[in-house]
């Protein structure tokens, strides 16, 4: 209590103090020395405001130039961005005229705005903006404009894009034929290269739309115009100049979709019983496998083979079908040791044991595991490979027959073999299969398996490893040995190669060179040749074939086979079972029939052997890679038989240079049977693209040669020396017909345009006028006749008969001149 006494005792004093202070200041007033001064106010702080700096589109790092600047000496920023000033300072804002790719488009909130400048007075917290657009495009222009493109050329566009700020001048290009049109308008580059079709439409539309904005485009409209009938290159064909006799087994078709009125209508000679499936087809029991074609899984009857091109076929309904037919049956026997089991729904690599595979039939898989599967570190897939144990839950183990010594291959021993026991079920119920004498036919030929450049690959369930010189020759000796002891009267045809590198290597060197430097390519490591004295496979495999006929005392092989697809490659892809495609694809097409004979034909996918031993070996990798050699397939045949098994016949039995749904297919067929005629060919079937009702044209090229009235009449079976002054325009082939001594002459006009030409028939004497027939692009479905064409008589002095004439685009066309 008593401290709070003392506290106001304390306060009361203070405040007289304090009261009397002011009562002697209030008298004092007037100054003097004594007096104290009055203080100066101090003024308030000046007020301050925040200048807040934003953009649109971009909404930030837009960089702006700021002056001055502001009260904490920090000048210039990137949006968004904010800076603080004393009230009544003037700030300038300079905004750059791009930002990315926008555009400057105006300043919002400033005082006063010019152009890219903005000038604020800060009088209040203040935000401005900096306004951008995207860059804008305003037209798309194509040029020329309007276009013409002459057919069988190309047109270079341009496309002009305009619009405002750091625009796109990407467009896209594609082309339109009229509406309601079905033919193929062409094609269009990435850099607006226009390639024109044929058959063509009037006119088609090309348009290029902006990438950025693709409500932006232009247009062009381009007339297609057909060449002007021009005057082609002279045509002569010398009667007096017989080469030799054309083989009437060169005009063969696979059996593979192929229905029996196609066969009829084109008058074929041979059908072939062959492809992957067949190479494991049972002759017991009708099952066969489709390899990796179709899921490694067993099948009842050859998927597709005469006459049931939907549905499946057994060998002999197969042999049935030719012989109504009057055709030649080629077959095809196992030489790759394994023949389906009884199991027609079995398959080699289930969803169960194989599970990541690609893709599945049911619960068969493609033998494929996906990237992450399978220990598989691909992104393109790995493949299973089988082994015995996987073999048998789909094949059979049936090694080809080793020949035994000379004096044993008996009947008895053939028929022990797989193949012997199948060609003596063949005979048995066919009878032979060339007989002299008699209506009953079986196989007149028989292939020795089926392309084993892929047995490791199409039949890896059954075959893991790759083909070796010695299984393929010693598995074809045996079984040409096998046939041939039940059937003297039955050919073989071998080895049925496919590949170029197999021509001259084995499967095995091939795969060893591909994991081998310095080049990784089939000559870097072919131990398998080299074991074999250097010789090429195909040579090789001749050289054995006729030392063993040596041995046996009969022909062991009759045609050396090949298969021949060699189609052109046109912007990176084959031309060759496919459609026909614009007029740049096929004149590849028709140019790649070279392939066949021309010395001076080369194709970068066919480099050279590069042997150790060749003349033109080189261990430089770039070099070897790069020097081409020029196939001519018929001719190096024709060497490889003369140097290694004369007497041999020549065969291609698979070929497909597409767009056979098509006239330039069509045309480019018509050619290939007129090579095989010209160039001895012994034999030849042609794959299919597709079904060959749906590839009317190019079954019509045989019927020129087979059927061209549809009365069977044919073309000549004994060639003439022909030429064309120009092959690229004009092809001629000419024949004498033994039936009746008549000339006949093949002309195809490979251009896109009428040509008129002059056909010199030397050393002929004509009797009359000749008989015309053509097929063209004017009627697909149908070989129409012509009017009697006039043979005008040699001249005096002369013994050169001509026939004038004008050939259409894209048309072969057919000369009946009857003879003495």
């Amino acid at each position: 209590m008593r401290s709070m006494a003392g506290k106001s005792q304390l306060t009361s004093c203070t405040l007289f103090a304090a009261a009397l202070s002011m009562i002697v200041t209030a008298c004092g007033s007037g100054g003097g020395s004594g007096s104290t001064p009055t203080p100066t106010p101090t003024p308030p702080p000046p007020a301050t405001y925040v200048l807040t700096v934003d953009s649109t589109n971009p909404g930030t790092g837009v960089a702006i130039n700021v002056n001055p600047a502001d009260n904490s000496g920090t000048g210039n920023g990137t949006t968004s961005f904010t800076r603080t000033y004393n009230s009544g300072t003037s700030v300038t804002l300079t905004a750059p005229t791009t930002s990315g790719s926008d555009s400057f488009s105006s300043w919002s909130g400033c005082t006063t705005a010019s152009s890219t400048s903005c000038k604020v007075t800060m009088s209040a917290n203040t935000t401005v903006t900096a306004n951008y657009t995207g860059p804008g495009i305003t037209s798309v222009t194509v040029t020329p404009n309007p276009a013409t493109a002459m057919i069988g050329s190309t047109l270079q566009l341009t496309a002009t894009v305009t619009g405002t700020g750091s625009f796109s001048t990407d467009v896209t290009w594609s082309v339109a034929a009229p509406s309601g049109s079905t033919l193929s308008p062409g094609t269009i580059s990435s850099t607006g290269l226009y390639t024109t079709p044929y058959p063509a439409p009037p006119t088609v539309t090309v348009t290029a739309t902006s990438t950025q904005d693709t409500t932006k485009s232009g247009s062009v409209t381009v007339t297609l115009a057909a060449p002007a009938t021009a005057t082609g290159p002279a045509l002569t064909v010398d009667g007096s100049k017989q080469t030799h006799a054309i083989s009437p087994l060169i005009y063969g078709m696979n059996g593979y979709l192929l229905d029996p009125t196609t066969a009829a209508n084109a008058n074929i000679t041979v059908v072939r019983w062959g492809g992957d499936d067949t190479s494991r087809y049972n002759y017991q029991n009708n099952v066969t496998n489709s390899a990796s074609d179709y899921y490694f899984e067993n099948s009842t009857g050859a998927y597709g083979m005469l006459p049931n091109p939907t549905n499946g076929t057994s060998f002999t309904q197969f042999i049935t079908a030719n012989n109504s037919l009057g055709i030649t049956t080629l077959g095809t026997v196992p030489v790759q040791g394994w023949v389906s089991n009884s199991t027609a729904s079995a398959c080699s690599f289930t969803q169960s044991a194989y599970p990541g595979q690609q893709s599945y039939n049911g619960s068969c898989g493609n033998g494929v595991y996906n990237d992450g599967s399978g220990g598989c570190t691909s992104s393109d897939g790995c493949d299973i490979y089988g082994n015995n144990t996987i073999a048998a839950i789909t094949s059979i183990s049936e090694p080809p027959p080793t020949a035994p010594g000379a004096g044993a291959a008996t009947a008895s021993w053939a028929q022990d073999t797989w193949t012997g026991g199948w060609v003596n079920s063949v005979v048995s119920n066919y009878g032979p299969g060339n007989p002299s004498t008699g209506t009953g036919k079986g196989v007149a030929i028989w292939d020795l398996d089926n392309e084993p450049a892929w047995w490791d690959a199409v039949h890896r369930d059954v075959h893991p490893n790759p083909s070796t010189y010695d299984e393929v020759t010693n598995g074809g000796i045996g079984t040409a040995l096998a046939i041939k002891t039940i059937d003297p009267t039955a050919q073989v045809s071998g080895p049925v190669i496919d590949y170029w590198w197999n021509y001259f290597y084995s499967k095995k060197d091939i795969e060893n060179g591909w994991s081998s430097g310095p080049c990784y390519q089939p000559w870097d490591n072919p131990t398998d040749r080299e074991a074999h004295g250097g010789v090429p496979m195909i040579e090789y495999y001749l050289q054995q074939m006729a030392a063993a006929s040596s041995t046996y005392g009969m022909r062991l092989l009759d045609y050396v086979d090949i298969h021949a697809y060699f189609a052109a490659t046109y912007q990176g892809n084959s031309v060759g079972l496919t459609t026909a495609g614009d007029t740049g694809e096929q004149e590849a097409r028709m140019n790649s029939t070279r392939v066949f004979w021309d010395p001076t034909y080369t194709d970068p996918n066919y480099p050279q052997p590069n042997y150790i031993t060749d003349s033109n070996y080189t261990s430089n990798c770039s070099a070897a890679e790069a020097a081409l050699q020029a196939p001519e397939l018929i001719p190096m045949l024709q060497s490889w038989v003369a140097n290694g098994y004369p007497g041999t016949k020549t065969a291609i039995d698979e070929y497909n240079f597409g767009g056979l749904e098509s006239i330039n297919g069509a045309v480019t067929q018509a050619d290939i049977l007129g090579i095989f005629g010209a160039y001895g060919l012994d034999l030849a079937t042609l794959w299919p693209t597709e079904a060959y009702t749906d590839q009317v044209p190019g079954n019509m090229a045989f019927a020129m040669y087979r059927n061209y009235d549809g009365n069977k009449s044919m073309f000549g079976d004994t060639a003439l020396a022909s030429t064309s002054a120009d092959q690229n325009q004009l092809s001629v082939y000419g024949a004498t017909r033994s039936s009746d001594q008549a000339v006949t002459v093949i002309v195809i006009n490979k251009t896109y345009g009428s040509l008129t030409a002059t056909l010199s028939l030397a050393n002929v004497t004509a009797t009359g006028n000749a008989a015309g027939y053509q097929y063209s692009n004017a009627n697909l479905t149908s070989i129409v006749s012509l009017p009697a064409q006039t043979v005008t008589p040699p001249a005096s002095g002369s013994t050169t008969s001509t026939i004038s004439a004008t050939f259409p685009a894209q048309s072969i066309t057919l000369f009946v001149v009857p003879t003495t």
